[in-house]
């Protein structure tokens, strides 16, 4: 009895030695590039951090009260979670209707699906210089278009109720070709067999759109507004090249604040701050949706 409970003992720990042979290495990445410096970051929080020394008191939460007391911070939060949910929608619902049109036999599509790919591969910030030329209001490609009409540019990137908009179609523009791309792979796993069925039924058009196409695609509808929310959460190289989170703080996010803090305002504690925070609203918007959206994945 004792010898078969020892054998049982050297094989499990056997097991146990290859399961940490193989994760071992994985686990101490993390542990050293996300988690230690997540660690650190909470109780850089909780100090008041001086870069030149190296060192600061702890404070407790006064570098909590100094960032949610200011008077900036509200319009920072709405406009966070303005760009994430403007973006995020019209990427699904845009790349959905590109898929479904370059998912059809037509000519020339392959050519079409990577010129439409092409701008997620480019530097943020290239594509924000050029982006500052078309809109610029007195010789932009916008405003050589707008001028035959008689209709006068807007002034994009200085006019707080323009700014907002013009980053969110840059930042769409530019991560369009990958939510298509994603939907178009999505489209072409659904079975032909299925569309058949619903026509012998006699499915119209809409009617298999919405019982055959959107059920299928549920499982990447559920990756992409995953994957684009915590993307579009952390948008900062054409923030910072197009606007610099202005004017008067109509495109400043959490994201560009805590680059603020740390690099203009030389406070790596309040910056420490606004990062726990981003993580916990990260944190928090991925769990509910986990929660309540995967169940809706038919991943039949």
């Amino acid at each position: 009895m004792f010898s078969r409970w020892l054998r049982i003992a050297r094989r499990d720990w056997r097991d146990w030695l290859t399961f940490l042979a193989f994760v071992g290495p994985n686990l101490s990445l993390f542990a050293i590039f996300t988690y230690y410096p997540m660690v650190q970051n909470s109780v850089l929080a909780l100090s008041d951090y001086n870069l030149i020394t190296r060192s600061g008191p702890f404070v407790g939460l006064r570098n909590f009260e100094t960032v949610f007391g200011s008077s900036q911070f509200g319009k920072i939060i709405v406009n966070t979670f303005v760009f994430t949910t403007v973006s995020v929608v019209l990427l699904i619902v845009l790349g959905l209707l590109i898929a479904l049109l370059l998912n059809q036999n037509l000519r020339g599509r392959n050519a079409a699906r990577s010129i439409l790919f092409s701008p997620t591969i480019l530097a943020g910030a290239a594509i924000a210089i050029v982006w500052i030329y078309i809109f610029d209001p007195r010789f932009g490609f916008i405003y050589t278009i707008l001028k035959p009409l008689g209709i006068p540019a807007p002034k994009w990137l200085t006019d707080p109720a323009w700014a907002m908009p013009a980053i969110i179609i840059v930042y769409v523009w530019k991560n369009l070709g990958y939510a298509a791309v994603i939907f178009i792979a999505g489209l072409q796993a659904i079975p032909r067999e299925l569309y058949e069925a619903a026509r012998v039924d006699g499915a119209r058009a809409w009617e298999r759109f919405w019982y055959v196409t959107l059920p299928g695609l549920s499982p990447v509808v559920f990756f992409l507004t995953v994957t684009t929310i915590l993307s579009s959460f952390q948008a900062f190289d054409i923030i910072d090249v197009m606007t610099e989170g202005g004017p008067v703080n109509a495109t400043n996010t959490l994201i560009f604040h805590l680059y603020e803090l740390f690099f203009q305002a030389s406070s790596p504690s309040r910056a420490a701050v606004v990062a726990n925070l981003l993580f916990v609203l990260m944190l928090i918007v991925t769990a509910l949706q986990v929660r309540y959206l995967e169940r809706r994945v038919n991943y039949a």
